[in-house]
């Protein structure tokens, strides 16, 4: 069963991920979905739950108010009306755009002396000045995100804080050429252990909010998330092997 919800308090991404965190401990809920402009969550359960329960998970300044309910099927109970997400490619654009910047960075930094190790080592560099930027742009709330999905994260929280600032030091190392095969065999720590997060997120299907580019913009967890790691992770075994 789909209930849809009004949540007053929210403010910013970070109160996103503290709603669709505290809706999904509670024990039928199996998928949240928070919409920050609409004021709204969107909540599926095996036998579905009651407002009393939902305002009991939510912290004190959030204010839950019943507004739909959908049959499984997703279609609304009194108006038979279909709900239908944005597309998933179009809510990846921003992540596409970044890579394809990054791909023609690279590019024009070494197409007078193509070298593949060199092209890869400017790519992970760019990738994680980059990504750590966004992260960087709400650190807070970065780390509440990452804390939904990265084992790691959800043992030590104090690991989302500094993930960032580990980022932008790989990133530094790779494009100054220091330390690589340190970099690159903290890259697939680090990176796997996050992949094994995201993977098994994606196998629950549950529906999280991505945290690779931070929380300025608002990115569903994905197949394209597990690719990205993938990538990374694939350049850094095969480079360690060379």
């Amino acid at each position: 069963m789909k209930q849809g919800y009004s949540i007053s308090g929210m403010t910013c991404l970070g109160c996103v991920t503290t709603v669709q965190k505290a809706l999904l401990q509670v024990p039928s809920v199996t998928e949240v979905q928070v919409d920050l402009e609409n004021t709204e969550a969107m909540v599926t359960s095996k036998s579905g739950i009651g407002i009393n329960e939902v305002q009991e998970a939510l912290p004190n300044k959030y204010v839950a108010k019943e507004q739909k309910i959908f049959d499984l099927d997703g279609k609304n109970r009194n108006t038979g009306i279909v709900t239908t997400g944005g597309s998933k490619w179009r809510q990846l654009w921003p992540l596409f755009l970044i890579f394809g910047y990054l791909i023609i960075a690279v590019v024009l930094l070494n197409y007078k002396g193509w070298n593949p190790k060199n092209a890869m080592l400017d790519f992970m560099g760019l990738f994680y000045i980059v990504f750590s930027f966004f992260k960087l742009l709400d650190l807070k709330g970065f780390s509440q995100s990452f804390q939904m999905y990265d084992p790691l994260a959800k043992a030590m929280p104090g690991y989302g804080w500094i993930y960032p600032f580990l980022e932008l030091a790989l990133g530094v190392l790779f494009l100054t050429r220091s330390k690589i095969s340190l970099a690159l065999i903290l890259t697939i720590v680090v990176l796997g252990i996050t992949t094994i997060g995201v993977t098994k997120t994606l196998l629950q299907r549950n529906k999280i909010p991505c945290a690779c580019l931070g929380t300025a913009l608002k990115l569903p967890m994905t197949e394209a998330t597990f690719i990205e790691n993938a990538i990374m992770l694939v350049m850094a075994v095969w480079m360690l092997a060379m």
